[in-house]
């Protein structure tokens, strides 16, 4: 019904939370970056590629001084401190159970994919098995209710 002015009066937009759903963009880079799962592979990845890169520097320098005097050891512990925060956001968004089930897939699968790619780590068929039916275990735990 028209006011005295002869305009009508807006129409609410709908409840706060649809208010709030039209105003997001659900493929959009902040909220990407802000799902778990999208977390989950981002910090497993620094944990593996650290661990690749401390594998390297101790092979390099052996249990010695030098390994942990060098700019690889400082990359390696930056790595890490960011994949812990990246961590610590997971587990404060998503339950203890389904986190440790994501991080534990992930990480089987990064560690052998990066394995055979970057140091030529081939297993054997049957460990191949065994390591799907792991992922596949901690996928189904991560996805359960």
């Amino acid at each position: 019904m028209p006011s005295r002015d002869g305009t009508r009066p807006a129409k609410p937009a709908g409840s706060p939370r649809e208010q709030q759903d039209s105003n997001q963009h659900p493929m959009s880079i902040p909220s990407l970056l802000k799902s778990p799962i999208v977390v989950v592979v981002g910090t497993q990845l620094l944990f593996t590629i650290g661990d690749l890169l401390a594998r390297a520097n101790m092979r390099k320098h052996g249990f010695t001084a030098a390994a942990f005097l060098n700019l690889s050891f400082l990359v390696y512990i930056v790595s890490r401190q960011i994949a812990t925060v990246g961590q610590l956001y997971v587990l404060a968004t998503m339950p203890l159970g389904k986190t440790m089930a994501l991080f534990g897939a992930a990480s089987i699968v990064l560690a052998n994919v990066l394995g055979v790619l970057l140091l030529g780590d081939f297993l054997s068929p049957r460990a191949y098995l065994g390591i799907a039916l792991a992922v596949l275990a901690f996928v189904v735990m991560g996805i359960g209710k």
